[in-house]
């Protein structure tokens, strides 16, 4: 199929119809809204679930509820409505049911505002519900990317039995820019062995995330950790630009991802040796990958829509000793790339004066 422009809340709407939704359930909210809005028509017309919840926290128990039948589900939120959820995400991450949620980011704290933001990462990424779990969570940069990686996050979500996050800022839910589209999938008719279909000739099964006894509770953790050491072992991933002789390298995801990839561009016409390291996966983090950069590089900057918080990843990966730099907007402001531009000139200044010293 050809590229067609597509707005980014749209295009992930039509990549989870083609993954194969069955069932979505959502709450309205800005810069998220168009993604509801799209499967709104979209699914009655092809005679899939749709319900616009009376909240975000009815919605995600909505998609607990569906993805217990064992078919595909997903919600859409943004920053505040996400923090709402994380109670239904515990639930759904002790039960081992597959989800897909999508958060495409706004300013905060709080209310905040309608402006893109990055400001969820350790939301999504430390906090996404209480106890011992993460999901697997995405940050695309493009619209392509969000089309392709939404779609893979079902049959991901589905491998792991876990929750699959898809993670964009407000600018990649609002730009347009050409995609092209996936396959339409079939349903799946055959349900797993797991789900909830009526016990009709067959033992009763329960999907439950309550455990009262201290000792299968515990075996109950130690099988999320085995399959999250799975998803370590085999969902690592990140896009590079520019580094193998770079001495300077610039750390971002998302929309800063691409923003750092034009400063470096621009930086490179002055002769400054300095490239990108951009995490796909935000977890599992990139850690080996980056800690292996680091011993190539002398200088690491990290560039977020937040008051600093991959950094601090960063920063776990390459030890507290490490030369480190931070560079970030918050409440809703995106740096420009002479903005980025002008902190790695300066760095680049600093490691000339080193040398010569």
């Amino acid at each position: 199929m050809a590229k067609q422009l597509w707005k980014g809340n749209e295009a992930i709407a039509e990549a989870a119809v083609r993954a194969g939704l069955v069932a979505y359930f959502g709450y309205p909210i800005t810069p998220q809204t168009e993604l509801l809005e799209y499967l709104s028509g979209r699914m009655v017309k092809l005679g899939r679930a749709f319900l616009q919840a009376e909240s975000e926290l009815a919605a995600i128990n909505m998609v607990y509820g569906a993805a217990c039948t064992g078919v595909r589900a997903m919600s859409s939120s943004s920053s505040p409505g996400i923090s709402l959820m994380q109670e239904g995400l515990s639930y759904i991450a002790a039960s081992m049911v597959p989800i897909v949620l999508v958060d495409i980011m706004r300013g905060g704290p709080g209310l905040g505002n309608i402006q893109p933001s990055q400001g969820d990462y350790n939301q999504v990424t430390k906090t996404a519900g209480h106890g011992d779990f993460h999901p697997l969570v995405l940050a695309p940069a493009t619209v392509q990317e969000a089309v392709d990686l939404t779609y893979e996050a079902f049959d991901l979500a589905e491998k792991y039995r876990t929750v699959v996050l898809i993670v964009a800022d407000g600018n990649i839910g609002q730009m347009m820019e050409p995609a092209e589209m996936p396959p339409m999938r079939e349903i799946e008719v055959e349900r797993p062995d797991w789900a909830l279909t009526g016990a009709d000739g067959r033992e009763h099964r329960i999907i439950t995330s309550l455990e009262l006894n201290a000792e299968r509770l515990e075996q109950v953790n130690l099988t999320l950790q085995d399959k999250l050491q799975q998803v370590r072992s085999n969902e690592v991933r990140f896009r590079e630009h520019r580094v193998d002789d770079a001495e300077i390298l610039v750390v971002g995801f998302g929309t800063m991802g691409r923003i750092a990839q034009t400063a470096t561009d621009m930086a490179r016409e002055q002769g400054i040796r300095v490239g990108v390291f951009r995490p796909v996966s935000l977890w599992p983090f990139p850690e080996a990958r980056l800690e292996e950069l680091s011993r190539q590089v002398s200088r690491i900057l990290v560039v977020e829509m937040n008051a600093g918080q991959m950094v601090d990843d960063v920063r776990l990966v390459v030890g507290k000793d490490y030369p480190v730099e931070f560079y970030g907007r918050m409440g809703g402001i995106v740096p420009l790339p002479d903005d980025v531009l002008a902190v790695i000139e300066r760095i680049d200044q600093e490691l000339k004066n080193d040398r010569a010293g």
